[in-house]
């Protein structure tokens, strides 16, 4: 079969075109990089990387664009980015907390370091950009438990301001302060308020028959109010129960709300916030998680919490009722209310850019674990090829946006 010139540039255009679609259609366009700090990688230095990420803004599956950087430390627990996202921080479990410049490929470039005074173990910063929150542990003696603020300008880590020891003095005397152990901050989006969980190892010490253990509570949330200079000062009535252990802090988007997952109990607990910056229990809570929860995170729009369950290898999606704070549990079309990760999620974020992925840190996978969210209902699904595979041992996990995406935000 013959085709007149006419006939075969129409076909050459044709064929053109079709292939220009389908290069079109696979092309993958990113909408975040994410970051997740693991105990080593394929870079070279110490022991602790910040691997990098590329989140495809069609599925949610993330590749990775680069080798890992070096934390500046070994053992990184703990990550925090700016509100601007072109910084980022990182806590060092052998005593450092790194500052890296974000560049708009992804690429990070390490610019700062402080030491702290013990172990860090979580870390935040306000929404204005203009503090770090590092919470830190020695483990034993007195002032075992401190959160510092250090001022931040232009991103660049500043001198430490007068450090706050959490202590139960003013609850009871019998406590002993120098067996509390702090496990994660959050601050809230007004900037105005910090909040601190930690649980007193002498009240509660499963398994040790000779252990010195107190009948009370062991589980408590610490609140303070950023005031002139971010100087803080103790919210009325903190420090508020917080159920047996709680694991993780995170607080919602309008500034009424404050959520805490206890790994012990297994449920999640709710705090309405009052004046002052005051905590009270949401009276609906506390609210069902799976096994060992052990990391929390809110959507961008305020309308979804998830929970990292450690032990049952899951994510738990809750519904938020915006007029109490309440969480309703979110069930899947397939009839499940809950979503396989790999082994051992220690650590949840959704991604600012769209806010429509969910991902998980799982420590004992050593991988990444994605699910696309569904806007309306916050149920979940899993994205294509999860999980994805990381450096050793990650514990912890950011996201900045990329490119010009609308990032949806929720006005207080």
């Amino acid at each position: 079969m013959k085709f007149s010139k006419p006939s075969q540039l129409l076909l050459v255009s044709a064929i053109g075109l079709a292939m220009a679609l389908s290069l079109t259609a696979c092309q993958v366009i990113t909408s975040d990089y994410l970051y997740v700090a693991t105990s080593g990688g394929s870079g070279t230095g110490g022991t602790g990387q910040i691997e990098t990420y590329a989140v495809d803004s069609a599925s949610g599956a993330i590749h990775s664009v680069a080798a890992g950087v070096p934390s500046g430390g070994s053992s990184p627990v703990a990550l925090a980015v700016t509100s601007d996202y072109l910084n980022l921080y990182v806590a060092n479990q052998s005593g450092t907390i790194v500052h890296f410049a974000v560049a708009g490929n992804g690429e990070l470039t390490q610019k700062d370091t402080v030491t702290a005074s013990a172990a860090p173990v979580s870390l935040a910063v306000n929404a204005a950009g203009s503090y770090l929150y590092v919470v830190t542990s020695s483990g034993s003696g007195a002032d075992t438990a401190v959160l510092t603020a250090y001022p931040l300008a232009s991103g660049a880590i500043g001198t430490a301001l007068a450090p706050q020891t959490l202590n139960l003095s003013s609850v009871s005397a019998s406590y002993a302060d120098d067996t509390i152990l702090p496990t994660a901050v959050t601050v809230l989006a007004n900037s105005n308020a910090v909040y601190v969980t930690a649980w007193d190892q002498s009240a509660y010490n499963p398994g040790c028959d000779t252990c010195v253990t107190s009948p009370a509570h062991s589980g408590w949330v610490f609140g303070f109010t950023v005031g002139s200079g971010g100087a803080l000062a103790a919210t009325p009535g903190s420090p508020y129960q917080a159920g047996v252990e709680p694991s993780a802090v995170t607080s919602d988007p309008t500034n009424r709300f404050v959520y805490v997952t206890d790994f012990a109990t297994e449920q999640l607990i709710g705090y309405a916030i009052q004046d002052a910056n005051a905590l009270s229990f949401i009276l609906s809570g506390p609210f069902a998680t799976g096994l060992h929860p052990d990391g929390i995170a809110i959507d961008p729009s305020g309308k979804f919490i998830y929970v990292a369950n450690a032990l049952s290898n899951s994510v738990t999606a809750d519904s938020i009722v915006a007029s109490t704070g309440a969480a309703t549990a979110v069930v899947n079309v397939t009839g499940s209310a809950t979503n396989s990760t790999d082994a051992q999620p220690v650590a949840i974020i959704v991604e600012p850019a769209l806010g429509r992925y969910v991902y998980t840190a799982n420590k004992l996978g050593n991988s990444v674990s994605g699910f696309k969210m569904d806007p309306s209902a916050g149920s979940l699904s899993a994205t294509q090829a999860t999980p994805y595979p990381t450096g050793n041992q990650p514990t912890a996990l950011v996201a900045v946006p990329h490119g010009n995406h609308a990032i949806e935000v929720v006005a207080p």
